[in-house]
């Protein structure tokens, strides 16, 4: 099982009153709520090993070079960092520090979003098969039947997830089951300042991804000047937007090669550091969270 954690701890900051606070008034409703989610697909999902992936950075430069508007909407006032809400500031150090004291396996790269580790790490992730937790629709890309790479998806909650496999993403979508990333370059993603190609909706996208099996299909016969099979005007719309085409498919893209160290991600049978463990639960009033988390791990 690999955690989209950032996509989950923003979840539970937005989900959970931030008048849940430490004795000193800090806010730990995130950490609680993380948390909690944790607990609850350790319990319902039983996983064998578990890897919280976490952003290293949030808006890598290589996307940004291609494609400068990517999540530029969400840049804060010294326009470098994210606009993170100030609530949620202190609490991801936190999140670290805990989940590194209970002994989950957490990953990051320098350079890299979550979405990247998660992605190279569901490239190895075994027989088994691999559950990606997220929010996210763009890791819908990575489903695989074939290698048993699915996605619990959480817009209904940790406790409600919807399965994301190939044919999830056929039945919503009317696109080939690993032909999202493709999909969303033409269609655009506001949430991540992705404009999409203009006069091109879901409708038209998912007609030429059908008839051309995705955007390098879609390219090849641009190059050709062949008119088949493309919907009315959408020809010299996607021709006027080559240049966004290419740009795009490098912001989209889940990297799925990151160079990693080596992650001991069993599920740990008791906390790798008890006092420490002890001592923020203690500080930081996650008690109940923490036993719960522990609880499930024993189980």
């Amino acid at each position: 099982m690999l955690l989209d954690t950032p996509a989950l701890y923003y979840r539970a900051f937005y989900g959970i009153p931030d008048s849940i606070t430490a004795d000193d008034g800090t806010p730990v409703n995130a950490v609680r709520g993380l948390l909690d989610m944790i607990a609850s697909l350790i319990r319902d999902k039983a996983p064998d090993r578990l890897v919280s992936c976490m952003d290293a950075d949030w808006r890598p430069a290589f996307r940004v070079a291609a494609l400068a508007s990517y999540k530029a909407h969400r840049l804060g006032p010294d326009n470098k960092a994210e606009d993170t809400p100030p609530g949620l500031v202190p609490q991801v150090p936190l999140i670290v520090d805990v989940l590194d004291a209970v002994g989950i396996a957490q990953a990051q790269a320098a350079g890299y979003e979550a979405d990247d580790v998660i992605g190279t790490l569901a490239q190895t992730g075994g027989e088994g098969g691999v559950d990606i937790v997220t929010g996210d629709r763009d890791l819908f890309q990575l489903v695989d039947d074939a290698r048993g790479i699915r996605v619990q998806y959480t817009a209904r909650g940790v406790r409600n997830l919807t399965p994301i496999d190939e044919a999830a993403v056929t039945a919503k979508y009317d696109i080939p089951g690993r032909a999202y990333g493709d999909f969303a370059t033409l269609r655009g993603d506001p949430s991540d300042g992705l404009p999409g190609v203009p006069g091109i909706g879901a409708k038209t996208a998912s007609a030429l991804i059908t008839r051309f099996g995705g955007l390098d299909g879609i390219l090849a016969a641009l190059d050709t000047g062949d008119q088949a099979g493309f919907p009315a005007g959408s020809r010299n719309k996607l021709n006027a937007a080559r240049e966004y085409l290419t740009a795009a498919r490098t912001v989209v893209e889940v990297v799925t090669d990151v160079a990693l160290p080596e992650l001991d991600d069993r599920l740990p049978d008791e906390p790798r550091d008890a006092e420490r463990l002890r001592e923020l639960a203690g500080r930081w009033n996650l008690g109940g969270p923490v036993d719960r988390l522990l609880h499930a791990l024993t189980r």
